[in-house]
């Protein structure tokens, strides 16, 4: 090589070097265990859809911290009423959706009275239940009048069921969402892969690094275990293979991180069917459940055991988990009292999710212990939420419950999957959702997880955890989860 090759050779390093900066990085590859049927929050309650697109590519008036706390987002501030019922949001101007077509108070309105409608299909319809009527007084103001207080109200309105779509755009909500956040949908390449790209507009456009972000679907923990290690993916922060923590935390490439989520892990009984409306049943089948086998097995002890549905780190937990000790003896009694004969034939139908997968194989061998003969059967997401979250054609399943505040479930009657339907909790619940002193509150709340627990609604397992492998170079995301959504807009890479 002469000495002028060498000069320009070393020019033509130096200009890309000044080009491409180490750590210049603007795109990031997710993993994700969990691919939607559709992309609408407003319309579905798969927990995915909230995890890639609720306050990336759609907005709400409110949003929720990693700490719990509620914060302005479309709403940049309000005030409420001494006795509860007005709210009056002063909404951010200039806003624009991501067809430029731009956000104001109207469409607020149209985003509530679309999830009140008699036609709502927004699984979570009841948050909005409290509204009894949405104003726009002018089109950076909107007001909310209540029909009784609600304790929830603030962190409710942060969720993906009340993102805010416009009626211009909201047809297109469902394959080709258009929403107001700091990314916009790009692609879905169905099966495979979901895209979205910085939204330049964004009146926080300067804030966000990342101009990128791809969620890859990859379910299996050993394919989601080998995207990592071959640097395919960046990031999968729901890793789906705790048995593998230990080889990421050995690997300097990761961070890894063991975080808590809001899902309560549950093997659902159907309360509306026999046998499971006999509560005699439903608490044999708690005794015959060895969670820690269970956690061990399926989580690899990576897990929080529960006796009831609230998360223990929650403020007014109570650990309940030695209501119906492993018990197989008494399981036994309590189905012969019931009249549920040795042999009795049941099915356990679950969605492609290795925490349900896993237990299920444990829970069959606990439950044949005790003389039932449980028929396992898994079966693709799809068929989950029409056959079983539908139309309760189901026996028994496993799912985790993610969204958080949601121990109102159990008071939604039997049209709901649980198939229970109990005045007395209904009651306990209406006190629970109007108690506007946290204090008081918690205390319900406590009584609220003794009321289920003491009916044996379901078999209570455990707290799912958020499992969270990352490149050691990457910052921003969250260690744990108290909402379903977790905001990419400060994510980035580090130098």
């Amino acid at each position: 090589m002469n000495s002028s090759t060498a000069i320009a050779g070393s020019l033509l390093g130096a200009l890309l070097l000044t080009a491409f900066p180490a750590w210049s990085k603007t795109a990031i590859v997710i993993g994700m265990q969990q691919e939607p049927t559709t992309l609408d929050p407003t319309s579905d309650a798969t927990a995915s859809i909230d995890g890639m697109l609720t306050h990336n590519v759609f907005e709400a008036l409110t949003s929720v911290t990693e700490q719990g706390e509620v914060v302005p987002s479309l709403a940049r501030s309000w005030t409420v009423s001494d006795d509860g019922l007005t709210y009056t949001f002063d909404l951010e101007q200039g806003v624009t959706f991501h067809d430029g077509t731009s956000f104001d108070a109207a469409d607020v309105k149209f985003s509530f009275d679309r999830a009140m409608g008699a036609d709502s299909v927004n699984p979570s319809k009841s948050i909005f239940e409290p509204i009894a009527s949405v104003t726009v007084v002018d089109p950076a103001t909107v007001e909310l009048k209540l029909s009784r207080p609600d304790a929830f109200l603030l962190f409710n309105l942060a969720q993906g069921d009340a993102s805010i779509v416009a009626p211009e755009s909201v047809e297109l909500a469902k394959t080709a969402p258009i929403g107001t956040g700091p990314f916009r949908y790009d692609s879905w390449t169905r099966g495979d892969r979901l895209t979205l790209a910085r939204y330049p507009e964004h009146r926080n456009a300067a804030d966000v690094q990342l101009e990128k972000v791809t969620f890859q679907f990859i379910a299996d923990p050993a394919a989601a275990s080998a995207a990592l290690l071959s640097e395919t993916l960046d990031a999968y922060p729901g890793f789906p293979a705790p048995e593998m923590m230990a080889q990421f935390e050995a690997d300097d490439r990761f961070a890894v991180e063991i975080g808590s989520t809001e899902g309560e892990v549950i093997m659902a009984m159907n309360n509306a069917k026999a046998p499971f409306d006999d509560v005699r049943v439903r608490r044999a089948i708690s005794h015959a459940l060895d969670r820690t086998a269970i956690i061990d097995g399926a989580m690899y002890g990576q897990a929080t055991p529960i006796g009831s549905f609230y998360p223990p780190h929650g403020k007014a937990y109570v650990d309940l988990t030695g209501m119906y000790p492993h018990d197989v003896a008494r399981a036994k009694e309590l189905l012969a009292e019931a009249g549920v004969a040795a042999g009795t034939v049941m099915t356990l139908r679950v969605p492609p999710f290795p925490y349900a997968t896993r237990s299920a194989e444990i829970i069959q061998a606990q439950l044949a212990a005790a003389g039932l003969d449980v028929k396992v059967e898994n079966v693709e997401w799809g068929f989950w939420l029409e056959e079983i979250y539908k139309n309760l054609n189901y026996d028994m399943t496993i799912i985790a419950h993610t969204s958080p505040n949601d121990m109102g479930n159990f008071a939604r009657g039997k049209s709901y999957f649980y198939g229970y339907d109990n005045p007395e909790f209904t009651a306990l619940w209406d006190q629970i959702k109007t108690e506007a002193d946290p204090e008081k509150r918690d205390a319900l709340l406590k009584q609220g997880q003794e009321f289920l627990a003491s009916e044996a609604v379901h078999g209570f397992l455990f707290q799912l955890p958020k499992l969270g492998v990352v490149r050691k170079e990457l910052s921003g995301f969250w260690k744990s989860s108290p909402v379903l959504f977790q905001p990419l807009a400060q994510v980035k890479w580090n130098g």
